[in-house]
């Protein structure tokens, strides 16, 4: 039985003190020691995960261990590049984005449109709506191209898989729902029928995410918890609590060691996968969390907040860093720019289920004489609020790069093509538009 208002960690000191009170009499047989064991000080508890979760554990540590080391090599090349070069490249990036008018709109559904989210190769916009239906449209022209009757309640969690239209099969997993029902769905590009339907969630399913390896999905709930799922089987890995409300927001680190979510308690935590336990604490907004998004940089997290604000916080630092007064209502979404062509590519090994530890890492060798190019996956971010505008920040000093009004009321979410060619974002007038560069 749970009272009004009670969540998970009081209903357990409740129940532990009825237990005291009507078994005092066993109480009294247990050893001091065992007493001890006892302690209601622990700010941390740890629940004894199976085989499954310590293989997906491994698999985890190894692929991020590879990532990492390529993406600090690389990150040790640009370091050396000349200053005029780069910003000669982020000029190139930037300034395009302050000419953005909108490219159109387009009615997406029957009820608000909540999440929108490009494909990696840019040529299709996947919309979810409060109608429990999800949508893909072509782009630029925003033809309709396929329709998901994904969940019996609104659509607030979408997803598209690391590999979706660029090496994966149209007829494998592509795309993740999650909905008012509880459910997480799996569909693929070949029909309208989910290939997994997953339960477990005790409550709505907010965000989703998966993680770059591919093989599992994170999803954030309003049962004060998130999951890991096994996006093979189906299965549920470890159900994970630690917020005192709803989780909102989940995200992964691109190396996919780390993990960030985001509650309606205010709070952000960023959990190493490779272990289970808490990295960091992300304390500091008023009020909940709607968003949370790792920067291609790996150590950089944006939190978009019912205060109003956006917040940059360093892992480096373990503190927020800067703090952007973003929109005059609440922040609804806030995503980073993660160029196309310069993620890091999933080694083909990776898409088996073998021991990870047998396949060897990619360490970013390059060859000495070639020029060097400029990375410019993470130089600004777009944010979406319910003021009605989508708005783009510059990562070198979070300042206002560009302002864009639909005049169709909140701005429910906002999205950058992996070719940084295009804006989407999602309204609450049941339309969604593409922003670009006329």
């Amino acid at each position: 039985m749970t009272v009004f208002a009670e969540r998970e960690g009081d209903r357990r000191a409740r129940l532990q003190e009825v237990m005291m009170v009507q078994g005092s009499s066993t109480l009294k047989n247990i050893p001091q020691a065992a007493d001890e064991d006892w302690s209601e000080d622990e700010e941390e508890f740890f629940t004894e995960g199976d085989a499954a979760l310590l293989a997906a554990r491994r698999r985890m540590a190894a692929f991020s261990l590879a990532r990492a080391k390529r993406r600090i090599a690389n990150q040790r090349v640009q370091a050396k590049i000349p200053m005029q070069q780069v910003a000669a490249a982020r000029k190139a990036v930037l300034d395009p984005l302050k000419a953005y008018a909108s490219l159109g709109s387009q009615v997406g559904g029957e009820r608000p449109i909540s999440v929108v989210r490009f494909s990696p190769d840019a040529q299709l916009l996947a919309t979810g709506s409060w109608s429990g239906n999800a949508a893909l449209w072509s782009v630029p022209d925003a033809s309709q191209k396929a329709t998901y009757v994904a969940h019996e309640d609104r659509v607030t969690g979408l997803a598209w898989h690391p590999r979706a239209t660029i090496g994966q099969s149209s007829a494998a997993v592509n795309l993740g729902t999650g909905g008012g029902d509880g459910m997480v769905n799996l569909w693929s590009l070949d029909s309208e029928q989910p290939l997994r339907r997953m339960a477990g969630h005790e409550a709505r399913v907010a965000r989703i995410a998966f993680h770059p390896m591919g093989d599992y999905l994170a999803s954030a709930s309003f049962d004060g918890t998130w999951r890991l799922w096994d996006v093979e089987s189906g299965q549920t890995l470890m159900v994970q609590e630690g917020h005192s409300r709803e989780v909102y927001a989940v995200d992964f680190q691109c190396d996919g060691a780390l993990l960030v979510s985001g509650g309606l308690d205010a709070i952000g935590r960023v959990w190493d996968t490779r272990t289970g336990r808490t990295a960091m604490v992300l304390d500091g907004h008023a009020r909940e969390i709607l968003s949370a998004v790792f920067a291609p940089n790996g150590y950089q997290i944006a939190t978009a907040s019912g205060d109003d604000t956006i917040r940059i916080w360093d892992m480096r630092k373990l503190s927020s860093i800067y703090t952007i007064p973003a929109h005059r209502s609440s922040v609804s979404d806030v995503r980073f720019y993660y160029a196309g062509n310069e993620r890091a590519p999933v080694p083909p090994s990776w898409t088996s289920r073998t021991d990870p530890m047998d396949v060897e890492s990619d360490t970013g060798a390059r060859d000495a004489d070639a020029p060097l190019h400029v990375n410019t996956a993470g130089l600004y971010l777009a944010s979406s609020g319910y003021d009605g505008l989508v708005k783009v920040w510059s990562a070198d000093d979070w300042q206002l790069t560009t302002s864009l009004s639909g005049d169709s009321g909140k701005v429910m979410s906002v999205d950058i093509s992996a070719d940084g060619k295009y804006l989407a974002s999602g309204e609450w007038a049941r339309t969604f538009k593409l922003w670009g560069d006329l």
